[in-house]
């Protein structure tokens, strides 16, 4: 067998771990991206700032933030103590909110550029329609932005599964709880099992190589004479 039981599970925890996040931001980024597109607020420059912080922060910054926040003393932990809860750091909600964070700017960067590509004048035409801003965008942004929906989605997967420095800050590495592949790995290479990391790094390249290969398929070709 190439993979062992641990290997499974990581990856199995793993595909869960990436499946939630990818649903939570695409509820959560979209009406971020739509306003970051549209709003012409002078607030939306330091707002869209915060959302790509994650880009060029170092994830165990980040990590580290978030511990202090979720833990027994900062103010979500006391939250989620209040309501007998316990704490989130070292639970697999808790990697989930931390993948949250440090996935946003690859769910709502790309719909926000697709949402800006559509432009003012389909919403017009829906508007002189009678249809309400609601059903303007579910009718006609949505469709056209179909796109950066699916180019979000895959890289906001694809990016959640190759986290390792939050998960490992937020997560620890507890198997069948928070120990996700990318942990798997350092283990199997702390304990100097190369075979196994090799195997196991084998099939994340793969991934990682179809992901990019989808999302290159999906990408719709430049018009001619653009």
């Amino acid at each position: 067998m190439l993979l062992n039981d641990s290997d499974l599970q990581a990856i199995w925890l793993t595909a869960r771990l990436a499946g939630i996040v990818t649903l939570i931001l695409l509820l959560v980024g979209t009406p971020m991206a739509w306003w970051l597109a549209r709003s012409k607020a002078w607030w939306k420059g330091p707002l869209g700032a915060v959302v790509a912080l994650p880009l060029v922060l170092p994830p165990s910054v980040l990590g580290f933030y978030l511990l202090l926040a979720m833990g027994p003393n900062g103010p979500v932990g006391q939250f989620t103590q209040s309501l007998g809860l316990g704490t989130l750091p070292f639970t697999f909600w808790g990697l989930v909110i931390a993948s949250v964070f440090y996935s946003l700017p690859f769910m709502v960067q790309p719909l926000q550029t697709a949402f800006e590509a559509i432009g003012d004048r389909p919403l017009e035409v829906a508007a002189t329609l009678r249809a309400s801003p609601l059903d303007a965008f579910f009718t006609v942004a949505v469709p056209l932005a179909l796109p950066g929906f699916l180019s979000a989605g895959i890289l906001t997967f694809a990016h959640t599964v190759g986290e390792f420095g939050v998960v490992l800050m937020i997560g620890g590495n507890l198997p069948g709880i928070t120990r996700v592949a990318s942990v798997q790995i350092y283990d199997h290479v702390e304990a100097m099992e190369y075979m196994a990391a090799h195997r196991l790094s084998a099939v994340m390249l793969v991934f990682s190589f179809l992901v990019l290969l989808a999302l290159y398929a999906w990408r719709p070709a430049p018009k001619k004479g653009a």
